[in-house]
């Protein structure tokens, strides 16, 4: 059986009147069925343009220079927009950033949800209310024939996002894509959101992508995570792989950022030091390596291949070349491009 999604090769560019920023630059990766895959980095590290290429959404001035995205075998990259929009809501649905700005305040939430419904569906409206407070249900709104008739600013922040979850499982698809979904909302109902999505993959039995910048919101969720910076990815693996055994300096960096609270209130995190790179002049080598505490020569003049340190887990470092100097934590991978 084919994979549900593959992504090979990926660049995607926006071409500007002050030049082009290659904002995804040869993103490969794939997502079996059944999976969640969490994809972290910064902001601007090509996450959340990525998922949009998946989905066709790429607009003008953005174009996908290159690569191909394979859904169940079936490349789907070349597909005009009609026939995108069959793909979308029906097979893949996408939960954009920001709950409190992704329902439009002057329509119920019956009438948004049963017009996504009706769009992908050839049910009635009667039938389509049925299945939205069946959804609302199943996501946890309480009294959901009832609150199904309110508005979105009756709802706090945490109902709109499960609002939002709702809407993108209505249509039964095989993948949803969840970008930054605990964006704005506080720990607590981040905790009830991510507990609801990882209930409902096995509930539904859909696959997902979580998007996010946040470590820690994934570490509970995730069964296999690509670390993406500067348009790359640096580093892929199992959760186990990345929490336990980082590989690229920048995964480090990442973990050493989350708060740890058995170090103590007045411990202080070890901030990334810099900033991230300039995609209208993306670096020539490695992206990472001007703010890189190991950066050698090598890692400013070439880009790094990617090593594949064990079956699940590659990083692109030149620390994993053989010909590198042993530095604690990291070992020689077999380089597996470049």
């Amino acid at each position: 059986m084919a994979p549900l999604l593959e992504v090979k090769h990926l660049e995607t560019s926006f071409f500007t009147h002050v030049g082009e920023i290659e904002a995804v630059r040869d993103v490969s990766f794939t997502l079996e069925h059944g999976q969640v895959l969490g994809i972290v980095g910064e902001s601007g590290s090509g996450k959340s343009v990525s998922a949009l290429s998946i989905m066709g959404l790429i607009e003008s001035p953005g174009k996908i220079k290159g690569g191909k995205v394979l859904f169940e075998g079936k490349e789907i990259s070349s597909l005009n927009n009609g026939q995108m929009s069959e793909i979308r809501g029906n097979e893949i649905s996408m939960i954009f950033q920001e709950p409190m700005t992704s329902l439009n305040p002057v329509y119920t939430i019956e009438n948004q949800m049963v017009e996504v419904i009706r769009r992908h569906q050839k049910i009635n409206s009667k039938d389509a209310t049925k299945l939205a407070i069946d959804m609302l249900k199943l996501v946890g709104i309480p009294e959901p024939a009832k609150r199904i008739k309110s508005y979105p600013h009756e709802f706090s922040g945490g109902m709109r996002q499960r609002v939002m979850i709702a809407t993108a499982l209505s249509c039964g698809p095989k993948l949803l894509i969840a970008d930054e979904p605990t964006t704005a909302l506080d720990v607590t109902i981040q905790a009830q959101i991510l507990e609801l999505m990882n209930d409902l993959k096995n509930r539904v039995n859909t696959s997902i992508i979580i998007i996010t910048h946040d470590l820690g919101v994934i570490a509970e969720v995730c069964d296999h995570i690509v670390v993406m910076y500067g348009g790359k990815i640096m580093e892929k693996g199992t959760e186990k792989d990345i929490f336990y055994d980082p590989l690229h300096p920048y995964t480090v960096g990442l973990q050493k950022s989350i708060p740890k609270i058995h170090k103590g209130e007045r411990a202080r995190l070890v901030p990334i030091k810099g900033s991230p790179p300039d995609l209208l002049h993306p670096p020539k080598g490695c992206p990472f390596a001007a703010r890189c505490p190991h950066a050698m020569q090598i890692c400013l003049e070439r880009a790094p291949p990617t090593y594949r340190v064990s079956p699940t887990h590659t990083s692109a470092c030149w620390l994993l070349d053989k010909n590198a100097p042993k530095t604690e934590g990291y070992r020689t991978g077999e380089a597996i491009d470049g």
